[in-house]
């Protein structure tokens, strides 16, 4: 791919958008274009119809998204389909009216049934019902895959869907009401720990077998796509090995140093019972990850650890540490 190709980046503050960033500029791509959801709304379909007619851009890496964990998913159904599918509809049409050649849309593992053969194929999609917990986000991203594919069809462009799994790592979203569950662990795990807890609450029986993947390494699988030329297709993007949520647990506590026990609340939802994508398409071409998942959970770990005190720590117990 050219190294001057004018590159924008949807959603560039989030946590794939800003790895694709620092994959990009790594790589020695400068002519990045960002625009922060003050400068342009992506939900406005006539300001994202000027932005694509006067930037001339070459390549659109649709990272913008409504994301949220499984209390998210569950408790604004509207919310997550209406939002995600305005954006990726407003600026895949844009992007095709603008001429520009080349799309990456990303999905999500949540696109698969509830009950799918594992490891997960890309051909699975469609072929069984989707997990209540979160069918409005996994209908939305669909949604944008099947219109991706359409427009090559119909237009010959080469616009790529790909999907990963569970995501991690910097600029991750540690909310404990709207995050995924490997950022919550992590939250919960340090506060548990300054608190000096006995013991630590997991949402759940335990017992699910989730995939999780290093952003960076998602953005590494980006730019493989784009430099070997892959212009059309599904893809999944994954580590190709899983573990139950209780060893993600008894993991991040490991990492975090917290010594206390671990309790599973089996009122709240498990989700999916297993997500294992198979990720035999591009280990075909090429590509595999390759940060290991203690050494990931470790640098997240570090990052959110350095930033707690400013951006995570409530007042109350912001109160308590000083008494």
């Amino acid at each position: 791919m050219d190294k001057n190709a004018r590159i924008y980046v949807a959603g560039h503050r989030g946590m794939v958008g800003s790895a694709l960033v620092r994959k990009l500029e790594a790589s020695g791509y400068r002519n990045l274009v960002t625009r922060t959801h003050a400068e342009l709304d992506l939900t406005d379909q006539a300001a994202v119809n000027r932005f694509f007619a006067s930037e001339q851009i070459d390549v659109v890496l649709l990272a913008a998204a409504r994301v949220g964990g499984i209390l998210a998913n569950a408790t604004q159904p509207g919310e997550f389909l209406y939002e995600n599918l305005v954006i990726e509809t407003n600026v895949i049409h844009a992007a095709y009216r603008a001429n520009v050649d080349r799309l990456v849309f990303f999905g999500s593992s949540c696109i698969y049934p509830k009950m799918c053969p594992q490891p997960i194929r890309e051909a699975y999609l469609l072929t069984s019902e989707l997990e209540p917990t979160n069918d409005a986000y996994a209908i939305a991203k669909i949604a944008g895959l099947k219109l991706c594919d359409a427009y090559n069809r119909e237009y010959g462009t080469r616009y790529v869907a790909l999907m990963p799994t569970n995501l991690y790592g910097p600029n991750d979203n540690y909310d404990l009401k709207n995050s995924h569950v490997l950022p919550a662990l992590i939250r919960k795990a340090h506060e548990a720990r300054l608190h000096g807890d006995r013991a630590l609450t997991v949402w759940g029986s335990g017992t699910p077998r989730r995939e999780f993947l290093h952003v960076d390494d998602l953005a590494a699988a980006t730019l493989f796509v784009l430099e070997h030329d892959v212009n059309t297709g599904v893809f999944n993007v994954g580590v190709g090995e899983d573990l139950s949520i209780r060893e993600l647990a008894e993991t991040i506590c490991e990492v975090v140093g917290f010594e206390g026990e671990l309790q599973f609340d089996a009122s709240k939802p498990d989700g999916t019972p297993r997500k294992l994508l198979d990720v035999s398409r591009l280990a075909e071409m090429g590509w595999r990850a390759s940060i290991g998942l203690v050494v990931g959970v470790g640098s997240t770990y570090r990052e959110f650890a350095a930033k707690y005190e400013e951006k995570f720590a409530t007042p109350s117990f912001e109160m308590a540490a000083r008494a």
